[in-house]
């Protein structure tokens, strides 16, 4: 299946190179491009992507509140923020209305298409050099009460959470937990279901911003 994209960064020479190496790759289209916040919303609304490419800071409307805005659609794209570290507030604020990661702008290509493919398929992803900043933003906050969805996971579920909330990959938690990796897909499944959350960042989120693990801890 092809993956449709909508490129939206102020700069013409950013969204011609991330058109380019998206086009370059196998099963990726871009079907549109915005220059602003307030054009993203509307192209994306009409060409209907299923993923949005959306620079955080842009003229007008910028990147949060679009995202925002397209959020409260019915049905709205995965949204993979673009950011040359923006301030902590505006990364605190994209992860809590429900963007789907982050990545730097100087990430190479091949780390582009592959974080495209990962939201594309329903996964979360923070560019692991924005990972301590996105950490540290929320562990600033007073800790929420836990949910009690929390309580309903099972000690290997609550072992893999924490390995999640590290950044690990499947492949990796498999490694460190010497299981296989379709052992590990069940269980970050039961973890999503549980506690009631779309995707994998978004389960890392809350078990920051409830005081379930605090930066350093292991």
């Amino acid at each position: 299946m092809t993956i449709r994209l909508v490129v939206a960064d102020d700069h013409a020479m950013i969204r011609a190179g991330l058109r380019l190496v998206a086009e370059n790759a196998p099963g990726m289209e871009v079907v549109g491009e915005a220059a602003d916040g307030g054009e993203a919303v509307a192209v994306t609304r009409e060409r209907r992507p299923d993923v949005l490419l959306l620079d955080i800071a842009m003229p007008g409307m910028d990147g949060l509140a679009a995202a925002t805005t397209l959020l409260g659609d019915p049905a709205p794209p995965r949204i993979l923020m673009l950011t040359t570290f923006g301030s902590d507030e505006n990364l605190h604020a994209a992860l809590r209305i429900g963007v789907s990661g982050f990545l730097l702008k100087s990430s190479p290509p091949e780390h582009l298409l592959e974080a495209i493919r990962v939201v594309a398929a329903g996964d979360g992803l923070i560019d692991p050099a924005v990972t301590l900043r996105v950490i540290a933003s929320f562990a600033a906050q007073p800790p929420l009460s836990p949910p009690p969805e929390l309580a309903a996971l099972t000690a290997r579920e609550v072992d893999v959470l924490r390995l999640l909330t590290r950044g690990l990959s499947n492949r990796e938690i498999a490694l460190e937990s010497g299981v296989g990796e379709a052992t590990v897909r069940s269980h970050v499944a039961q973890i999503l279901r549980k506690l009631d959350v779309r995707d994998r960042l978004q389960a890392v989120v809350l078990a920051y911003e409830s005081g379930f693990v605090r930066p350093g801890q292991e």
